[in-house]
């Protein structure tokens, strides 16, 4: 089955409980076969907001890569998200992230891959290092522990 990363990240209610929620609801579509560590974070970008916790999968399943973005869009909404409202990367109950999906390249209006930010945000690279430090990003050809050495501390 085909591996994919996602990135797990809330700062409304009960952070914790939500990506714990988050993954039982993602292991429906799949197997998670690891889970990082919960990382509470600073906002980026939009400052005036709560901290996140933020935290990474890797997930092996059968879903095509679309398929896959339309259930972690499900998720989030079943965990109160409302992307249609509120601030753009404004306070939010759930944010679901496919960063990548093997080495699968992909650019579409509904669905860019390898995720186009991943490599600059140290939030998504340190939990995502944590269980997959040698998965390595296909354009850039750099491991993930090797993209997150070279990240910005501040993002």
């Amino acid at each position: 089955m085909p591996l994919a990363a996602i990135a797990l990240g809330s700062n409304l209610g009960d952070r914790a409980a939500t990506l714990a929620s988050a993954i039982r609801a993602l292991a429906a579509h799949g197997e998670v076969i690891a889970r990082s560590s919960d990382y509470d974070t600073d906002p980026v970008g939009y400052a005036d907001q709560p901290r996140f916790l933020n935290a990474a999968a890797l997930f092996q399943t059968t879903l095509a890569p679309i398929d896959l973005l339309h259930a972690l869009l499900h998720i989030e909404k079943q965990h109160g998200r409302d992307r249609s409202h509120g601030i753009e990367k404004g306070p939010r109950t759930l944010d679901l992230d496919l960063l990548l999906y093997e080495d699968v390249i992909l650019a579409t209006p509904e669905l860019t891959l390898p995720h186009p930010e991943m490599h600059r945000r140290r939030f998504v690279l340190e939990p995502l290092a944590e269980i997959a430090p040698a998965m390595t990003h296909p354009l850039l050809h750099r491991t993930i522990a090797q993209l997150l050495a070279a990240a910005d501390p501040a993002v």
